[in-house]
């Protein structure tokens, strides 16, 4: 399990520390340097790497040909670059590994919300977390290839929403719901800038 300190240091303050322990133990790895070969459904056995050098250079050997995942949070490694030189060599350093991957686990989280509905029931966002956590492992979620879609703005809150009366009858000048008049019309394409919060509040334990 990762430290608290370091979950609270590097992971996206989008994720409650739960949910990024959750999706860390469900779809990551306890080691940093940890690369993960895929050729589509079959794993290629590669040497482990003992050093950020060598594993930037397995990397680079199996990119574009292979679907590669990279350390703690097993980002995938093509996203965003176009050949193998634009790779940061902080893709495999602990922090940098969690931020890059909670940043970009936020999003897809979001697409899978965004088309449950943006849900407000507890008993759902268990499995809309299962379903974002696959989305994650295979990088598509109901044909869409979530690392590349657009990010779909910032989800319905998963708390009664200000402005929405006990009754649960939104106000007749709110079309679907207040919070998304804040969302900006043309949401980051760029998982990396991405500065929208989610309230992730219901997953991660048990009433």
């Amino acid at each position: 399990m990762l430290d608290a300190a370091l979950i609270q240091q590097c992971a996206d303050p989008s994720l409650k520390p739960t949910i990024v322990e959750q999706f860390i133990a469900r779809a990551g790895s306890q080691d940093p340097l940890a690369i993960t070969v895929r050729s589509g459904n079959r794993v290629v056995l590669v040497p482990k790497p003992t050093t950020p050098e060598e594993a930037l250079a397995l990397i680079r050997d199996n990119l574009g040909r292979n679907t590669v995942r990279v350390g703690i949070t097993q980002y995938p490694a093509g996203v965003g670059i176009v050949e193998a030189g634009q790779l940061k060599p902080e893709m495999v350093e602990t922090c940098e590994n969690i931020r890059m991957g909670t940043t970009l686990f936020a999003k897809v989280f979001r697409i899978v919300l965004k088309w449950y509905g943006n849900p407000t029931a507890k008993e759902v966002l268990p499995q809309v977390m299962d379903d974002a956590v696959i989305a994650w492992q295979t990088g598509y979620f109901e044909g869409l290839a979530v690392f590349r879609a657009e990010d779909p703005g910032e989800a319905k809150p998963m708390e009664q929403p200000q402005g929405i009366p006990d009754d649960g009858k939104e106000p007749a000048d709110s079309e679907r719901n207040g919070s998304e008049s804040d969302v900006s019309a043309e949401p980051a394409s760029d998982p990396n800038k991405a500065s929208i919060r989610i309230d992730l509040t219901g997953i991660g334990g048990r009433p």
